[in-house]
Order: C-alpha cells, then structure tokens, then sequence
C-alpha cells in the first residue's frame, strides 16, 4: 500500500472513532489508580503496574471494557493531512473529508469557554489534585483546529470559516491564564485555569498568536508583544545542552521526545509567520540535542525519554518518530526523513496496520490508534508528499 493509500485508508471516513493507549485510564477504576499515583507514588506503583500489565500483556487486542471514540487532534490531524494530499493532488475528494473533519470539529468544541476550542475528549488524572474533565479545552490541542482552519482558507480562499478564527482567539484571550509574566517574558496556562507551567504549552500558545496576527492587524502591536515575550520565555527556559523540561520550573520533571519536538516544531513555524531573533538558535540546539541524545542506533528509532520520572515498560513510541519525522521534513534534513521513515515502517507497520508501541520485548502494541499515534505519523507522510521529498542518492 502506498503512503497516498495508507492516508486515505484512515482519513477518508466520516467516522474517526478509534481505541487508544489511553484506554484503561480512561475507566473509572484506571482513573482512581492514577490519581492514587500522582498523590501517593509508594502506595499507586503497585496497582499501576497491575493496570499497566493488564492493559498491555492482556487486554492490548481484545480492548476488553474499552469503547472506541473520536478525538479532535485526530480530526484535526486529518483535516491537515487532507489539506496536504489536496495541495499534491487537487483530488476533490481530499478536500471534501477535510471540511468534513473541519466542520465536526466545530460542532464537538467544549462548551462554556469565551470561544471555540479543543481538550483531550476525556477525563485525565494530569496531577496530584489536578483532574480535568472530559469538557475541558487545552492551549496544546486548539492550535490543531486553528491551522486547520488556516490552511484551509489559504488553500481555497473560501472565507467562512473567518468567524471561527476570531472566536478561538477570544478564547485564548479571555480563558487561557497568565502563569508568569514580567517585562521580558510571559507564560501561559495549560487549560483554563491557572493549572500548571509547562514549556510546550507556551510554545503552542506562540504558535497560535503567530497565526492571529494575520487576521487582526488591527491588533498588531499588542499580539506581536506577545509573541515575543512568549518567546523569551521559551528561549529562557531552555537549557544549556539544548534541552527543555516538560514543568521548566519543577525539578523532578522528565525530559520526553515527543514534547521535545513539539517545541522546535512550533518556534520554527512561528518563526516562518513572524521573524523571531534569536529562533535559529533555539532551533539548531534542540534539534541537535534531540539527534545526539533519544536516537538508537541499533534500531534507527527514537526513545522516549532521556530523564523519566516514572517507570515504562515502552521501548519505543510512534508519537515520538512521528514527531521528529514531522520536524525533520520542517528542517529538511533528508537523510533523516528517509532513514527514520523506513524504519518506522519497519517496525510501526504490519499488514497496513500501524502500532503506537514497541514495548520491551520488542512486540507492537495498540493497533490503529489514531490519537496516539496514527495520525502524527500519517500528517508526516503527506507532508513528505507534499514537499515531493526523494530519498538521498
């Protein structure tokens, strides 16, 4: 099956519901056992161990007291991949399942927010004391809808989605909180609340003010002092070797891939929007921290962590090389995009198939799991599509 193929496969469909790893978190006894870890890791390592085991050694194929559901970033993922075939291929079809996935989008937003936006879908234990409900909209899932509906407008110059973008901005301005701030630097919340400081939310919320400017130049200079000081904060809080935590100002954070990518990805592409002095660097330093420190050799894939602050019994995750193969198309790293590409087919796919996990018996696990991480990876394909990326000579 081609990559054109495998796209379509799962992202012409009216219907996008899927399992996920999530799953068994998901339940109400999985909920219960992680809030019990997050206040109490002695007393939760045990029960979380028996879930973890159950859900991966027992219940990974028959998804047993699972359902599955839709996802927005999955939607959002599609509509983008869509977009990318359509700017390939101009097959009507493309376009039409991404107005599609665009339209459910803004009939699923979460409801009681100053404008559109976007969460996980699900309840999620995030933290000691820190659950959000299934209602509850992120600054790092929103921007997914937000350059959908901006590549779509560019892409057909149709502008009735122009509503939307207003509204999604009225979100962030009036319900996504300022966590720090001083004349230099600001950081803003994960959800709606003053929750918690994370670096890649900040990067998120960069992204999206980058993509406002362009549709409220009437508001210019107070979205462009944003921008660079939620910039400054990002630039701030990386560290010497080029890496970020997860919580920058949390000692006993982690230091994950994924996450990783997600920073570079959206300075860089903040940076294409609006020049940000000083972005090369932090671009140049991460990228190079993440090719020296998560690769292995050995399998020519990426690993998830390079300082975890919990146990895993995952050797490697998809979300992760969907993530740094996304990012290498962005900086054109060719050698990567063909080297890393062929060895997430390698050991990813099977039978057209995709697996989220390669856990530490080397078996594939969570089978078409579109959320994490199906989608990721399927949005790198078409954009290797898109740019008409050969393999090195």
């Amino acid at each position: 099956m081609s990559s054109k193929e495998l796209i379509e496969k799962f992202c012409l469909k009216d219907n996008l519901e899927s399992f996920d790893p999530y799953d068994v978190w998901m339940t109400d006894f999985g909920i219960r056992v992680k809030q019990l870890y997050n206040t109490n890791k002695m007393l939760g390592i045990l029960p979380a161990a028996v879930v973890t085991i159950w859900d991966y050694f027992l219940n990974n194929t028959r998804r047993f007291g699972y359902k599955k559901q839709e996802y927005p970033t999955a939607r959002a993922m599609a509509a983008l991949t869509l977009l990318n075939l359509y700017s390939d291929s101009r097959e009507e079809e493309h376009l039409v399942f991404a107005k599609k996935h665009i339209d459910w989008l803004i009939a699923h937003s979460c409801r009681g927010y100053s404008g559109l936006c976007w969460g996980l879908g699900f309840k999620w234990a995030a933290g000691d004391g820190l659950d959000y409900n299934e209602n509850t909209p992120f600054s790092t899932h929103t921007p997914y809808v937000l350059e959908a509906l901006h590549k779509y407008i560019k892409v057909t110059g149709d502008l009735e989605y122009l509503p939307y973008m207003k509204s999604i901005y009225n979100f962030y301005e009036n319900d996504i909180q300022i966590m720090y701030e001083d004349e230099i630097a600001l950081a803003t919340s994960y959800g709606p609340e003053k929750d918690r400081l994370i670096t890649n939310a900040v990067s998120y919320t960069l992204f999206a003010y980058t993509i406002f400017l362009g549709y409220f130049p009437e508001k210019g200079d107070m979205i462009k002092g944003k921008i660079r000081k939620l910039f400054n904060f990002i630039q701030r809080k990386q560290l010497s070797n080029g890496s970020w935590l997860y919580e920058p100002d949390n000692p006993n954070s982690f230091i994950d891939c994924f996450h990783s990518c997600f920073i570079i990805k959206n300075v860089y592409k903040a940076n294409q929007l609006v020049p940000l002095s000083g972005s090369e660097e932090i671009i140049t330093s991460g990228y190079r921290y993440l090719k020296e420190n998560f690769y292995n050799p050995d399998y020519e894939l990426f690993k998830r962590f390079t300082l975890s602050n919990k146990p895993s019994i995952v050797k490697f995750d998809l979300y992760d090389n969907a993530e740094v193969l996304n990012l290498a198309i962005l900086l054109s790293d060719k050698e990567l995009i063909f080297n890393l590409n062929t060895s997430i087919k390698e050991h990813f796919i099977s039978e057209n198939n995709i697996y989220s996990a390669i856990d530490f018996l080397d078996l594939r696990r969570n089978k078409n799991t579109l959320r994490w991480a199906a989608m990721p990876y399927l949005h790198a394909l078409s954009n290797i599509k898109k740019n008409d990326l050969k393999p090195v000579e």
